[in-house]
């Protein structure tokens, strides 16, 4: 059994939020949100709550136990890119992407054996 939780159009771009991510993959729940709580960056109090999310949905809709939960899964994927532009001198403009993310968590309970 399975439980998910996915935060669209986060604003972190995907690189950055994929860094995060690649901590917490495959560790107990509460081993992840520890690692979470003493990362320091921007990108792991996004990520935090879809792992809180996720266990909460496991809890409530499966009737999982949380303490025998595992991030099975976790990845981002990238959202939209809003499309800004900075004047710069002489009459020109440059770009500037502003990234979104789509982060997916999916729990699961351990597998005995």
């Amino acid at each position: 059994m399975q439980a998910k939780a996915v935060a669209k159009q986060v604003r972190i771009a995907p690189r950055k939020a994929a860094l995060v991510i690649d901590l917490i993959r495959g560790k107990d729940v509460g081993e992840a949100v520890a690692i979470l709580k003493n990362t320091q960056r921007g990108a792991s109090s996004a990520v935090e709550k879809v792992l809180n999310s996720a266990v909460a949905n496991a809890e409530h809709n499966y009737d999982m136990d949380v303490d025998s939960l595992v991030v099975e899964t976790a990845f981002v994927d990238e959202g939209a890119t809003l499309k800004r532009f900075r004047p710069r001198a002489q009459g020109r403009a440059s770009a500037i992407n502003k990234r979104t993310s789509h982060i997916t968590v999916i729990v699961s309970e351990k597998k005995e054996g």
